[in-house]
């Protein structure tokens, strides 16, 4: 944070800077000490393995430092001495968000794990310069060529066969193989998509795939299948199971293209905000109802199948870190949400104590609606320059440990989440949706998430009639209380508009009248 102080770069220069240099320390944080505890208990001879990750772990940390050290010098020296408003400043700063976007881009090809997945989520941002989000968003789909013999090899030594009868059931089912895993890798076939390894210790947990092996994967596949069996919107590959092992996937193969790709969407004739608003939907009744999420929802695995009665389907892919959500939580997040859109500040107040963040509660409100709890401005409107003068003026009493602190106390489903929601928001902004859509989505499944109980009721379509118009009342009442506060707000600001103006009329009267009168008297 010291070396972000120091260095005097333009707005545009910090954003993915700040993103990295925090990433990168906080990796290389976690990483060193990894190394370092895994050497105290790796002295003896006996333990080659961990003497291994140890030594792994050091050196990633090395290879981030360095990225990150020569990324900060090049802004430095590369756009000192310049006039900001230049047309020589704007060349420089182009040419120097490339360079270390390829910078960033290679640790993460290196270093792999963590990193790739941080990468996947900044190339989801739309804060970050087109340089970056271009060069990484190469990491989200494309495949790094590996050896065709291991492939071969995995795909035998597991399904019994040899490759030619492979090759004729997968072009018959239409289906893909994913293999190899647990390699550091990625096949480079049409049909066969190696695994690559995510997180190299237990100490990457965030972004660490949850499941043991292929198994897994493929029953967290069926179970988001099963969630939205009733929903037509929705396409999930379907499982062959005969030529799934613990190191071999297989599904159903489903074309399409990446969420986020308006250019596509406009080709097919698609509406970008019908499919953000499908695509919030979705993930507002994973997080608020089901309690089982999608963990990794960057543009990559998500795509956009044209076609059907509806005129397109989301496909979801790879479905290899999922997470279920503690009941008690996916309970307390919708009362949160629920309290965020009616802006109740002891609620929200509330319900931070018990998420364990405290006092910082009060910012729920920025994070996850743009607005403070004291806000005068409408749902998904932002906030007034006064509200943002106030918020800035908040922000920076805070210290790095305040904001270490706060993170440190979130329960990890609440990290999960916000990570969750941080990339299907960049999406949405990709797609130019306005910010009422996600708030609105997440407000209307928090209201049937209360309704709704995981242990007793598993399908949330089937529940009976009864329910789901409980919940639909629910919902609806929330609306309502919504759009009368907002009127409400929007009558203040008529009356004090009418009266501005009135004012200002019976003042130019008056001078107009003591101007007249002057006159006369001259």
């Amino acid at each position: 944070m010291e070396i972000l102080r120091k260095f005097k770069f333009p707005a545009r220069s910090k954003s993915p800077l700040f993103v990295f240099t925090i990433a990168g320390v906080a990796i290389t944080a976690v990483t060193s000490s990894s190394a370092v505890s895994v050497f105290r208990d790796s002295t003896s001879i006996h333990n080659p393995n961990k003497i291994a990750t140890a030594v792994e772990g050091v050196v990633r940390s090395s290879r981030a430092i360095y990225a990150i050290t020569v990324t900060v010098a090049d802004y430095k020296y590369s756009l000192r001495r310049v006039t900001a408003d230049s047309d020589e400043y704007l060349q420089r700063l182009t040419e120097v968000h490339s360079r270390s976007a390829k910078r960033i881009l290679k640790l993460c090809e290196s270093n792999k794990g963590f990193y790739v997945k941080a990468g996947q989520f900044v190339a989801t941002l739309k804060l970050v310069p087109k340089e970056y989000s271009s060069a990484l968003s190469s990491l989200q789909d494309q495949a790094v060529p590996c050896n065709f013999q291991d492939i071969k090899h995995v795909l035998t030594s597991n399904l019994g066969l040899n490759l030619s009868e492979i090759s004729i059931y997968c072009s018959s089912a239409s289906c893909y193989i994913k293999g190899l895993s647990g390699s550091s890798s990625k096949g480079a076939i049409p049909w066969i998509e190696a695994e690559h390894e995510v997180g190299y210790n237990d100490h990457v947990v965030p972004f660490k795939i949850s499941c043991k092996d292929f198994i897994q994967e493929a029953k967290n596949s069926e179970r988001i299948a099963t969630n939205f069996k009733h929903n037509k919107m929705i396409t999930v590959p379907t499982v062959f199971w005969e030529f799934t092992t613990a190191q071999v996937l297989t599904m159903q193969f489903c074309k399409g293209f990446k969420v986020d790709d308006v250019e596509a969407l406009k080709r097919t004739n698609l509406s970008p905000g019908k499919v953000a608003k499908v695509l919030v939907e979705v993930f507002a009744e994973m997080i608020f109802v089901h309690g089982f999420i999608h963990g990794d929802p960057h543009p990559g695995n998500i795509l956009v199948s044209p076609g059907g009665k509806n005129g397109f389907s989301l496909v979801l892919l790879d479905h290899g870190n999922c997470k279920t959500l503690d009941e008690g939580f996916r309970q307390d997040f919708c009362r949160l949400w629920e309290a965020l859109i009616l802006l109740d500040s002891t609620k929200i107040q509330e319900l931070g104590t018990r998420f364990g963040v405290g006092q910082y509660a009060k910012f729920f409100p920025v994070l996850f609606t743009g607005r403070t709890s004291e806000s005068k401005s409408g749902l998904g409107k932002g906030m007034s320059i006064q509200e943002r003068q106030k918020l800035k003026q908040e922000l920076k009493l805070l210290r790095l440990e305040d904001v270490t602190t706060f993170m440190g106390s979130l329960p990890p489903d609440f990290l999960t989440v916000l990570r969750t929601d941080g990339l299907i928001r960049s999406i949405t902004l990709k797609l130019s949706a306005p910010q009422r859509v996600r708030l609105l989505a997440y407000a209307k499944y928090a209201v049937y998430g209360l309704g709704y109980n995981t242990t007793s009721e598993p399908d949330f379509v089937e529940k009976s009639m009864i329910s789901k118009s409980v919940m639909l009342v629910s919902y609806i009442r929330l609306r309502l209380i919504l759009e009368l506060m907002e009127l409400f707000q929007g009558v203040k600001k008529l009356k004090h508009t009418i009266c501005t103006f009135y004012g200002r009329v019976v003042d130019g009267i008056t001078r107009s009248v003591k101007v007249s009168s002057v006159a006369s008297i001259v």
